[in-house]
């Protein structure tokens, strides 16, 4: 495996509960209520582009193994009366933030293909309208696409409306893991929208897999691995399957005697790392794959990868603005994010108030940590020169603590660490949210309510 060496005890060993830093402090660490003159002074003291995420949160059906905030539901008009209330919302939101223009845009869920074309159009009309959005400007506009809710000719309308990237949740092609999870899809299904996708010409494919997953073996994920180069996607996702049934009610529908062990889990990982490496892809940070050409990992090789609650990104720079329930934004040195029920998200938006439940202000520690632990998770070195200069600091006093929680990890080759230098070994890259875990001084109160890192 390139920029990687796999040993199966230091990684059980230090398989920590931790969280995937897509932000820091965490979701987890936001606390309610928070004052909506907080949210608004991070928007006006910030002049920066602006990166939209929109939540669409309906769902036809139950995916046994999701965790994300979702209304089931086949009446198709609660998508309208959403919509009219995210108009609001982005009212609400316009003389904040007028003139700051849009970098990108991501549509996701639930599943945001749910909504039919005409009700698309609206929803991309309303953006252009009232948030200056340019879809001919050229930026990234993508979207999460569940194949069983979107028909070629509905791809084809996307493609009209401007969305250049398309990210399909695959999860597993196996009949018996799809059965368990809920989440039967064909084959020729797939493989249909795949290719139209590669026809119309957008810029990114992106296939989302899962392992440890239910029933899943090492012989079955084979196939899934084979098929999914076969279609030759730029990118790759392969997620962990974060088991939390006391935390999500739907994952207790998975039965318990179906889960892989420990061990046939990290076989599966092994497996998925071996295979995209040994087809060309790069390994992209700790779960992401793609193609030498695509823009994530040119961006990597250039160390201007970024990181926010997307995941890996090109934009990172970007203030992220977050619109529908549940959403989370980040501008500045401030995170928030919205009421996660719909009744509770619509309630402050028919009032004329921004639906904001939780959220932080960062301290000028977090601001430092936050620097570090992206800087870690995205190119896994870290110039400590650099960085002491650049926050004005000892890093050895400041760290003191980190440090010396670093220790062990240092000790088994995880981390090579000089007076100049943190680098993250080959052997410590799968291990890196363990890592940056030694710098996040709101873990060590609490490591209850996150998954295991792999």
């Amino acid at each position: 495996m390139r920029g990687l060496t796999w040993d199966a005890e230091l990684i059980q060993r230090y398989n920590i509960n931790g969280p995937r830093y897509t932000s820091y402090p965490t979701a987890l660490s936001l606390v309610e209520p928070f004052a909506l003159d907080q949210v608004k002074a991070a928007l006006a003291s910030s002049n920066q582009r602006l990166s939209l995420y929109i939540h669409l949160p309906f769902c036809h059906k139950l995916c046994y193994y999701c965790g994300c905030n979702k209304v089931i539901t086949r009446h198709q008009h609660k998508a309208d009366d959403y919509l009219t209330l995210l108009e609001q919302e982005m009212l609400l939101y316009k003389p904040l933030i007028a003139h700051r223009g849009v970098g990108a845009l991501h549509l996701g869920g639930g599943t945001p293909t749910f909504l039919t074309e005409q009700q698309l159009s609206r929803l991309m009309a309303m953006l252009e309208a009232h948030l200056d959005l340019d879809v001919h400007a050229g930026h990234e506009i993508s979207i999460e696409i569940d194949p069983r809710s979107c028909s070629l000719e509905k791809l084809a309308h996307l493609r009209t409306l401007g969305f250049n990237r398309v990210s399909y949740g695959v999860q597993d092609l196996d009949d018996k893991v799809q059965i368990a999870i809920n989440r039967v899809q064909e084959e020729p299904m797939l493989n249909a929208i795949i290719r139209r996708s590669q026809e119309l010409g957008f810029n990114s494919i992106n296939l989302d897999l899962i392992y440890g997953l239910p029933l899943q073996t090492p012989a079955s994920f084979e196939r899934t691995l084979a098929k999914t180069i076969e279609w030759g996607p730029d990118r790759i996702s392969l997620f962990s399957y974060a088991h939390l049934p006391s935390r999500f009610a739907s994952q207790r529908k998975i039965k318990e005697d179906t889960m892989p062990t420990a061990d046939t889990k990290l076989a599966l990982l092994q497996l998925g790392i071996e295979r995209f490496t040994e087809a060309g892809y790069q390994c992209i940070g700790m779960d992401h794959f793609a193609k030498p050409t695509d823009e994530l990992a040119q961006k990597q090789r250039a160390g201007e990868l970024q990181r926010n609650f997307q995941g890996y990104t090109t934009h990172g720079s970007n203030a992220l603005l977050g619109l529908g329930a549940s959403s989370i934004s980040q501008v500045g040195g401030v995170i928030w994010q919205n009421e996660k029920e719909l009744k509770q998200y619509y309630a402050p938006i028919e009032q004329g108030q921004l639906p904001v439940i939780k959220g932080v202000s960062l301290s000028h520690d977090d601001t430092i940590r936050a620097d570090l632990i992206a800087e870690l998770i995205c190119h896994f070195h870290l110039d400590t020169e650099a960085f002491a200069k650049k926050w004005q600091l000892n890093f050895a006093d400041y760290f003191a603590e980190s440090l010396q929680r670093l220790t062990p990890f240092i000790t088994d080759g995880l981390v090579r660490l000089t007076p100049e230098r943190i680098e993250v070994t080959e052997a410590g890259r799968l291990l890196v949210r363990s890592i940056c875990a030694v710098f996040d001084v709101y873990l060590q109160q609490s490591q209850a309510s996150y998954s295991k890192v792999i």
